[in-house]
């Protein structure tokens, strides 16, 4: 059995259930969401050193320490019974044993248990990691020191861009804040002593050739080229994507890329993970980052590589 953990209406996980429950695969979909209202989860510990973890949802009771692969997709967190009191405290009850359930489950997880997520996330430590490899990095400072920044600028004669150091993050309200990528204007430098309220990511900027989204699942790789510079709306983030102006095209990697995009994911606990690289003018390969739980259907839907089909084979391969 494969559990897939997502919200409704979840596209993506859609391209690879179908395909999945048409070739007799027992898939079952879960929005953890629903949980406690119209689920129950239960973990039990029994004298004789055995463990049971279940789940009953939608008339099924789902024994999970029987699952083959679960595919840590996109899950929301539990949402407490209108009707509950004290709404916070029983929701961040339900999303610590729902979590401690998840991570505790010892089958093959894609792209990984939700503390390696986390973890594989973080930018300063994809940095690391990458420049472990042998990446090339763009000249990088992470700092809060408003004269650290200032000096960083003046080296690069005010060529860089700065970014978040996580990325879009809920704030209390559930209201999200967040920003791309972004070149550092005259206006920014005005106001750098604001820095030191918080941690910026400040990188040299690279020359673009184009940008590469590489795709890893498994040991299989996917690259695509998206030539953001053809449009001022993507030249310093392509994620300001118009569909109108900006070709997506299958891209083919060198050998040697190609094996240091799938070192990387391993090293990183994956089993899957979405890579953006610079390919500069003169033809390096440049690391920006890595989203251990990236989207894939617009590099599908746009170069006919068959992603969703190898992450189908991925689950299958723990059912084997």
């Amino acid at each position: 059995m494969i559990l897939v953990l997502t919200s409704d209406g979840d596209d993506h996980a859609d391209r690879v259930v179908k395909p999945l429950t048409a070739a007799g695969a027992d898939v079952v979909v879960f929005d953890p969401a629903s949980y406690p209202t119209a689920a129950t989860l239960e973990i039990s510990h029994s004298g004789d050193g055995s463990t049971g973890r279940v789940l009953d949802a939608g008339g099924r009771r789902l024994v999970l320490d029987d699952l083959a692969a679960l595919w840590y997709r996109r899950p929301l967190s539990p949402v407490a019974h209108p009707r509950v009191a004290a709404r916070a405290y029983v929701e961040e009850e339900c999303r610590i044993m729902a979590e401690s359930l998840w991570d505790s489950l010892g089958c093959l997880t894609v792209p990984a248990s939700r503390p390696v997520i986390d973890r594989a996330g973080r930018k300063p430590y994809q940095l690391e990691q990458a420049r472990r490899l042998g990446f090339e990095l763009p000249a990088t400072l992470v700092t809060n020191d408003p004269e650290s920044f200032l000096d960083f600028y003046d080296r690069h004669e005010g060529r860089v861009i700065t970014k978040p150091v996580h990325g879009n993050r809920p704030e209390a309200g559930g209201e999200r804040f967040g920003r791309f990528a972004a070149p550092v204007s005259t206006a920014d430098v005005a106001h750098a002593d604001a820095l030191r309220f918080c941690p910026v990511i400040v990188q040299a900027y690279v020359p673009k050739r184009v940008e590469l989204r590489v795709t890893v699942v498994g040991q299989e790789v996917f690259a695509a080229e998206i030539h953001s510079q053809v449009s001022n709306h993507t030249r310093y983030d392509w994620r300001h994507y118009d569909p109108g102006a900006t070709p997506i095209r299958a891209h083919e990697l060198p050998e040697e890329i190609s094996v240091r995009c799938t070192a990387l994911v391993e090293r990183l606990g994956l089993t899957y993970g979405a890579i953006d690289l610079i390919l500069t003018p003169d033809g390096r390969h440049v690391f920006l980052e890595i989203n251990p739980n990236g989207q894939f259907l617009w590099i599908e839907d746009a170069t006919g590589l068959p992603i969703g089909a190898a992450i189908g084979d991925l689950l299958m391969s723990g059912v084997r």
